[in-house]
This record gives structure tokens, C-alpha cells and sequence, in this order.
């Protein structure tokens, strides 16, 4: 048995099942159809027990399309009986006429739909199928008036990055609360659509002015907690603390439909620590030798993009996801705030 370790685990990000009835282009694990050795109830229902044992905090259940496993309310149900806040993702393609009635009994904490346009053109291209918009917004209107905590995320790409905007008009009109992250080059999402560095930047500036517009609405508005980085100009624009380095491995954990274990979900199969079924996920979690990556970042690792900065010793290098996805190595995350700063500006 390995020592306890010192990071904390949060949050688990938990696909529950490969299985999809969509198909996003922007899906990083290429889902569809579910994977044959996917966990079973029991194996689950023991997964829920190890992670409140080890004190996690929350767990996020998503997909592939969370409500396609049979047993995800007896899982859910048992998420919440260890003490854990239980989240779902949704694409919200479904009747919410009996989907919301279990969520509410099942004292669901909070409820997050995609939302990738403000039209059915724009959403339903992005999602893949005819009338995906149109269930999704009743989706969220049912979650709403339950008085379940609802928010839609969006995933910022070439082909909706013009339709911000009148997403928002939406998300103002509903009264909901909103994440906004970008499309990053993994799973099915096209280079095509990945944002310049520029846009990267722009948006950046308009989750800000967002933020600063409609700070005495309800709604909350952010970026995802890799957003930015050390911006001279730009605060901290996620709901997450300022950026500390990579939180895979250290307080978040991402598992697979089949028991495979990660730092963080979105990164590829190479960062696998292990599996559930082989080895206790207490084992692999408090194990000194997983996700080093993260818990043992040493600057000699820094790629050309991050090996100068000055901020280096504390952002190390930033999203291990996007760096690996698109410099093929970690440490070397090419959007950044402070970088760009630097590019355009250098007597920033």
C-alpha cells in the first residue's frame, strides 16, 4: 500500500459511457458507440465507494451521453449517498419530461448542457444531428425552473466563434450560467476549426467584458479553468483559482467507461496510470510515481514555448492537454496570455 499523497483530489471527471447519440465534431473521445468492456454497476457502485474514501470532493459525470447507460441513476444515486456534489453533462438531447423529475429527486447538485450555437444551423452542424438545438434549449429551460443549478457550455470553434454574441442573448434570456472553452485538436475536432492565437486572445477579452457587464446578473459567466495565464491586462477569467500549473494528477482525476485512469480525461491514452480493475484507484491515486507530468514538474522539461518565461516556475507550462495536442509534448502550452502579451507588446 502506497503512502497517502499530499495532493487532494477534488473532482472526478468520470465518462460513464462511450456511447453517444450525437456526433460533435469537436468530441475528443470520438464517441458513439460504447466500449466493450465498459464497468459494470457493481464495478461502479465500488468506484463510488473508493473515491469518497479517498475524499473526493465532487464528481462529474459525462459521456459519450451520460443518460444512454441503464444504470446512471443508481450510480448518481450513490454518488450522492457518500456525500459527493454530483454533476452532469448533457447534450441535452432527450425528453427532460422525465429526464428533470430524476434529477430532482436525485437532489442532482448541478446540470450542464452544450450549447454550440445560437441557431439550429450553427448547433445542430457542430453537433451532428437534425433538431439537437431545439432539445437542448428545452433542456435547459425544464432544468432551470426545477431550481437545479444550470448551465450551458460552449466549445469555441472557426464556426461559431462569430455566434458568441447571440449566445449570450440566450444564455441572458434564460437566466442561466454559462462556460465558455475552446475547441482543442483532439478526438474528431478538424485543425480547420481550431482558433488562432488571436481569436484565442479576443475571446479572452470578450468572457472579460462579459464578465464586468453583467456582474449584478445571476448568471455566471467564465472561461474554463485553463483559460489565459498570466495576462498583464486580463484577471483570472475561469471559476477556478488563478492558474498554479496543471490540475490533472493533483486535485482532479479522469476516468474512463472501462475503469482506465487519467490526470485529466482529454488527454491521450499514453497518460493512462492504470485501471481500477488491476489496481485500487486509492493505489494509483497516493502511488508517487503517477501523473508526474503534474506533481513533479521540473523546468528542465519546459518546451521553447514556455523555457524563458518568466512565469514558468509556478504555470509549468501550462494546459498539459492543449500542449500535448498541439506541440506533441507537455510543458509547452502555444496559448498564452502573457505570450501573446509579450509578441505584440514586448514592453509589456
Amino acid at each position: 500500500m502506497n503512502k497517502p499523497s499530499s495532493n487532494n483530489l477534488v473532482i472526478a471527471v468520470w465518462e460513464l459511457t462511450l456511447r453517444c447519440n450525437l456526433q460533435c465534431i469537436h468530441c475528443g473521445s470520438s464517441a458513439g458507440t460504447a466500449r466493450t468492456d465498459e464497468l459494470s454497476t457493481t464495478e461502479a457502485l465500488h468506484l463510488c465507494d473508493d473515491l469518497a474514501a479517498l475524499g473526493c470532493k465532487g464528481v462529474a459525470l459525462l459521456g459519450g451521453e451520460v443518460f444512454l447507460r441503464p444504470d446512471w441513476q443508481t450510480i448518481s444515486k450513490e454518488i450522492k449517498h457518500k456525500g459527493m456534489v454530483l454533476s452532469i453533462i448533457t447534450n441535452g438531447f432527450h425528453n427532460p419530461d422525465h429526464i428533470i423529475p430524476i434529477l430532482k429527486a436525485l437532489e442532482t447538485d448541478s446540470i450542464v448542457v452544450g450549447l454550440d450555437g445560437a441557431t439550429p444551423k450553427i448547433h445542430d452542424t457542430i453537433r451532428g444531428v437534425p433538431g439537437s438545438f431545439q432539445k437542448a434549449i428545452a433542456f435547459l429551460q425544464a432544468a432551470k425552473k426545477t431550481g437545479i443549478l444550470t448551465s450551458a457550455i460552449t466549445t469555441v470553434q472557426k464556426s461559431n466563434y462569430n455566434e458568441l454574441p447571440k449566445i449570450l442573448k440566450i444564455i441572458l434570456d434564460e437566466n442561466i450560467n454559462w462556460q465558455i472553452q475552446e475547441g482543442t485538436p483532439i478526438g474528431r475536432f478538424p485543425q480547420n476549426q481550431l482558433l488562432t492565437k488571436e481569436e484565442y486572445y479576443t475571446l479572452g477579452i470578450f468572457i472579460r467584458l462579459t464578465q464586468k457587464k453583467y456582474t449584478t446578473r445571476t448568471c455566471s459567466i467564465s472561461g474554463a479553468h485553463n483559460f489565459g495565464f498570466y495576462s498583464t491586462y486580463l484577471p483570472n477569467l475561469s471559476a477556478y483559482p488563478p492558474w498554479q500549473g496543471c490540475y490533472a494528477g493533483k486535485n482532479v482525476i479522469g476516468i474512463q467507461s472501462n475503469g482506465n485512469i487519467k490526470g485529466c480525461l482529454a488527454l491521450p491514452d499514453d497518460y493512462i496510470e492504470g485501471n481500477i480493475r488491476k489496481r485500487s484507484i486509492n493505489d494509483i491515486w497516493n502511488d508517487p510515481k503517477t501523473f508526474r507530468y503534474s506533481r513533479h514538474f521540473n523546468k528542465e522539461k519546459l518546451g521553447n514555448n514556455c523555457k524563458t518565461c518568466t512565469h514558468r516556475p509556478s504555470c509549468g507550462g501550462g494546459c498539459t492537454t492543449r500542449s500535448v495536442s498541439m506541440t506533441g509534448n507537455p510543458h509547452n502550452d502555444p496559448y498564452c496570455f502573457y505570450r501573446f502579451e509579450q509578441e505584440k507588446n514586448p514592453c509589456v
